[in-house]
């Protein structure tokens, strides 16, 4: 389970996080079951973080969430 570190444009800036790709992959599928995109959904969670966690647990966190909740069929 090797961490990837990987950037995405959000807000009009360049921000990298770093996953590992088992995470990449549900967080992908999340933005798809959402019609929406990866950038867009990576936005969201990014904006409601709470100031003292870093995007990269916060991504981890929603794509746990979100499987959890039974929103990601095959997590």
């Amino acid at each position: 389970m090797p961490v990837r570190k990987r950037s995405v444009t959000i807000a009009g800036h360049r921000t990298s996080f770093s996953v590992e790709d088992e995470f990449f992959v549900l967080l992908k599928r999340a933005a798809d079951e959402d019609s929406r995109s990866l950038a867009s959904l990576i936005a969201e969670i990014d904006e409601t973080r709470p100031r003292d966690s870093n995007l990269s647990s916060a991504l981890r966190l929603y794509v746990l969430a979100a499987a959890l909740k039974g929103r990601l069929p095959d997590a």
